[in-house]
């Protein structure tokens, strides 16, 4: 029986003057995949090292099943925990590393091997570790944190380093053992990384939670968009501004905020506009994402959509 759920409750902690949590509290549910997510410095690392008894809270708690994860008697075989793609001897090979945890993890050395099957390190498990790539380290720390098959599965920013295969192979992983039962809870600064991964968001900034909802809640904070491409862009955005649309330009058309494409297309064909391309483009959630949390827009990437041109 898997162990029930993650609970965060009033956590804070500060570095001298700098508070990095303040004040958090949320809960992880077993049997689905929750995704941690803020900007870089928002606090995500510092939370989940409080959760695995690696910082010493200033205030609040963190619990796992209802305990401090030292109180757990055997832990790796409970939580399996992977925060770094980079803390291993690089002159150990794959199999090695895992070897010398397996006693203490108490698992046979048979399951080394086994779980680097499972991972995809086969081929490279008795290559030293100072010689895999960033991909091949985040393998090689997901088989650690599934060492002892635990029943919660913690995993900082797992997809760096991954390419778009790996991606696509962690994503299917990760679902798979949610539908075991396990708690899987994965932090990402990134929320395309996990948008087709995650059941459940957890979004902090600057140390403090600003939502936490099922994807499916957060997706409805999110204004849809439709894509335009058209032979008379002078004569649409005449349209758009007529009708109140909100209008950005985008690669060889437009985006077109808060309508849908029946409503574009009547308009557009009521008017003689031509156009080549009339699809949905989706619910633009990073805009929600970046506006929840504060953090400044990428390059090149507006804050707020919909300057009508």
């Amino acid at each position: 029986m898997y162990s029930p759920a993650i609970t965060i409750e009033g956590l804070t902690k500060r570095f001298g003057a700098v508070t990095a949590v303040d004040d958090l509290s949320f809960a992880v549910a077993p049997g689905r995949v929750t995704g941690f997510l803020g900007p870089n410095g928002s606090g995500k690392t510092t939370t989940l090292r409080m959760l695995l008894g690696l910082v010493e809270p200033t205030a609040g708690r963190a619990l796992i099943g209802g305990r401090p994860y030292r109180e757990i008697r055997r832990p790796a075989r409970e939580v399996g925990a992977a925060l770094e793609a980079s803390s291993f001897h690089p002159g150990r090979t794959g199999l090695g590393h895992l070897q010398a945890l397996a006693p203490q993890v108490g698992v046979p050395t048979a399951r080394c091997k086994e779980i680097l099957d499972f991972v995809g390190l086969a081929d490279a498990a008795n290559r030293r570790v100072g010689g895999y790539s960033m991909g091949m380290r985040q393998r090689l720390g997901l088989a650690t944190a599934l060492l002892g098959d635990p029943g919660i599965i913690i995993l900082d920013e797992p997809a760096n380093g991954l390419d778009p295969q790996g991606i696509v192979w962690l994503r299917g992983l990760l679902r798979a053992l949610a539908a075991e039962g396990r708690t899987v809870l994965l932090s990402s600064h990134v929320l395309a990384e996990v948008r087709a991964t995650v059941d459940d968001v957890v979004v902090i900034g600057n140390g403090r939670l600003v939502r936490a909802s099922t994807l499916t809640e957060f997706e409805d904070l999110a204004v849809h968009a439709v894509a335009v491409r058209t032979p008379n862009p002078a004569s649409f955005v005449a349209l758009a501004r007529e009708r109140g649309w909100q209008v950005e330009d985008a690669p060889g058309g437009f985006r077109v905020h808060g309508v849908d494409t029946a409503t574009v297309g009547s308009a557009a064909f009521a008017h003689g506009i031509e156009l080549h391309e009339l699809s949905d483009a989706g619910a633009d959630l990073e805009a929600v994402f970046l506006q929840l949390t504060g953090a400044p827009a990428p390059a090149g990437v507006p804050m707020q959509t919909g300057a009508i041109r």
